[in-house]
């Protein structure tokens, strides 16, 4: 879709008016995250627009069939520059709270069709919120950025199983195959059937601290965690502060604010003291050989503070390393402008470390996935 003339809020503002005015429940914020996410993806391909539009703006199934009909008159709208009837009825007035753009609500404000489109302000403000720190969020920005999170998608990446499949460019010739297929033959093998190793993606365990010097970023972060436990694939979550609790369960509910109620409440000392140590430890002892099989990645959250002993902290992160394919450590202070790892914590963790990375904004979570991917 050619973007004819209008600023692509504007656009968006447009396209919202034509779902209020048929029902749905749709603000003007949703017009302005609309706006912001379109960033990210080509406008001009249409369902990519598509897809962007629906994840913000649809919000339950029965919703769905209304939005296609919809988006698709829009789309064949704007192609044949036809106006749309946009004015909402008076009904759907009583519906919505008035939203102030100045002294006009936002979503019954007119239309331009005299200005141009300026993606320039746009793209600059999704760049700001992907590097705006978690803890400075506002509420706004951080129901953004947790819907930004639970759009990623975290693919690992493959590792080589013991297990075979039947190919017919494999490099391994498969005995049991061919000879199967000779006696179906009477005993002639006309050709040989080959095989090639099956690869699977790694597990993935990550262990977070929810201390009380993470409570600036433990909320953002609990989303990116019910994000990553989402995915089709292996993954292991647990927190910790002065002790280890598993949360994998709780998160696998398909209701994500349900699922993290269920988190948060399953654990104690939410919020508590720091000891790094005693939690490695229990899951050194308890749960590691039930979870670091088929070289796991493992993903450690915190900032370091550590309130015990550093020594046992270093022995248990040696002894998590060894069993590990790698082992990446996420500290949201390390993206604070001249930050240095000085805390016994981070001292005591740094020589058994694969990879040491910031976690504190949504472009710090994109090249973790990146990496991830890679390794």
């Amino acid at each position: 879709m050619s973007e004819p003339d209008g600023a692509l809020l504007r656009q968006c503002v447009v396209f919202c008016r034509l779902l209020r005015n048929a029902g749905l429940p749709v603000t003007p914020a949703h017009a302005v995250e609309l706006a912001q996410a379109l960033a990210f993806v080509d406008i001009g391909v249409r369902e990519e627009f598509r897809w962007c539009a629906q994840a913000i703006l649809v919000s339950r199934p029965e919703q769905r069939a209304l939005f296609d009909q919809l988006f698709d008159s829009f789309w064949r709208a704007r192609e044949e520059g036809v106006a749309l009837p946009l004015r909402p009825s008076t009904r759907l007035r009583s519906l919505y709270e008035p939203v102030g753009l100045g002294d006009q609500n936002l979503l019954d404000a007119p239309a331009s069709d005299e200005t141009r489109v300026d993606r320039t302000a746009t793209y600059s403000a999704a760049e700001v919120l992907r590097h705006k720190d978690f803890a400075a969020l506002d509420p706004d920005e951080r129901a953004a950025v947790d819907r930004l999170i639970a759009r990623m998608r975290w693919q690992m990446s493959l590792r080589r199983s013991r297990r075979f499949l039947s190919h017919d460019a494999g490099r391994l010739v498969d005995l049991r195959r061919t000879l199967h297929n000779c006696l179906r033959r009477g005993g002639e093998a006309l050709t040989l059937a080959r095989r090639q190793p099956k690869h699977k993606p790694r597990p993935l365990v990550v262990l977070c601290d929810v201390s009380g010097s993470m409570q600036r970023y433990s909320r953002v972060l609990l989303q990116f965690l019910y994000a990553v436990s989402r995915q089709p694939r292996r993954v292991e979550v647990f927190v910790f502060s002065t002790r280890l609790s598993r949360i994998t369960w709780q998160l696998r509910d398909r209701a994500v604010g349900a699922a993290l109620d269920k988190a948060v409440a399953s654990v104690t000392d939410w919020g508590g003291g720091t000891r790094i140590g005693a939690a490695l430890h229990c899951f050194n002892q308890r749960w590691a050989p039930r979870v670091l099989r088929q070289s796991a990645v493992v993903l450690l959250v915190s900032d370091g503070w550590e309130r015990g002993d550093a020594a046992p902290l270093a022995r248990e992160m040696a002894r998590l390393q060894r069993h590990t394919h790698r082992l990446i450590w996420l500290n949201p202070l390390l993206g604070a402008p001249g930050y240095q790892p000085s805390v016994r914590g981070m001292q005591a963790a740094l020589p058994h470390l694969d990879d040491f990375l910031p976690v504190h904004n949504l472009a710090s979570l994109e090249q973790l996935a990146s990496i991830l991917r890679d390794i």
